[in-house]
């Protein structure tokens, strides 16, 4: 950073961290580019976003830097918030047409209606029939007591990990190699294994509950 850098790519927090210590200066960026702006622009990443971005950007200046976001959603509240960063005759690009809200044709969809008392009971057997080929499944939970509960319970008759938030970047990474290279099959997680993760052996992908 001290010797000058022609692209940053970094979080909200460690770049707020920089900015706040001195050693980021960003009034002569030129692009700025939002990833998977529907999340940084909810979830507690607006106020930081907004917090950086105020360097950059002079209200009614016509030097503004040029803004990209991308994101697989865009709900209207995204357009909303993103006008603030964005020239009035902004482009959007839409990648994905009609396609919104549906789901890949080869994938078959089942709800099963069952007390939390017994889920993980129920949960082994649907992995023993469901796993597939692979037999790699990935089960999301809500919380993280739930995922390392589960991950740990006996009725599961298969080797489980547990993956959320508490787990050092480094286990994660332990994690996540030893689940592609079929050490263990089944890998309990929260929503830190929602977004970037492409394992194409997985057969079956289990929601403990409806996703918020």
């Amino acid at each position: 950073l001290k010797s000058g850098i022609d692209i940053l790519v970094g979080t909200p927090g460690r770049i707020k961290d920089h900015i706040q210590n001195s050693k980021l200066e960003l009034s002569s960026v030129k692009h700025v580019v939002l990833d998977e702006v529907d999340h940084m622009l909810d979830m507690g990443f607006a106020e930081q976003v907004e917090e950086i971005l105020a360097f950059a950007y002079k209200k009614g200046s016509e030097n503004n830097p040029q803004t990209l976001l991308f994101s697989a959603t865009c709900p209207r509240w995204v357009y909303d918030v993103a006008k603030k960063y964005m020239k009035d005759e902004y482009e959007q690009i839409d990648l994905i047409g009609k396609k919104t809200q549906r789901t890949a044709t080869t994938v078959e969809h089942l709800a099963i209606q069952c007390r939390s008392s017994q889920r993980a009971g129920v949960l082994g057997d649907i992995i023993q029939v469901y796993s597939g080929s692979h037999g790699r499944t990935i089960v999301f939970c809500e919380t993280k007591k739930e995922a390392n509960e589960l991950a740990m319970n006996a009725s599961l008759k298969q080797d489980a990990q547990s993956l959320h938030g508490d787990i050092p970047q480094k286990q994660r990474e332990v994690t996540l190699k030893g689940f592609r290279n079929g050490v263990f099959e089944v890998l309990i997680a929260t929503n830190v294994a929602a977004r970037g993760l492409d394992i194409p052996e997985v057969d079956l992908v289990i929601q403990c509950s409806p996703p918020k």
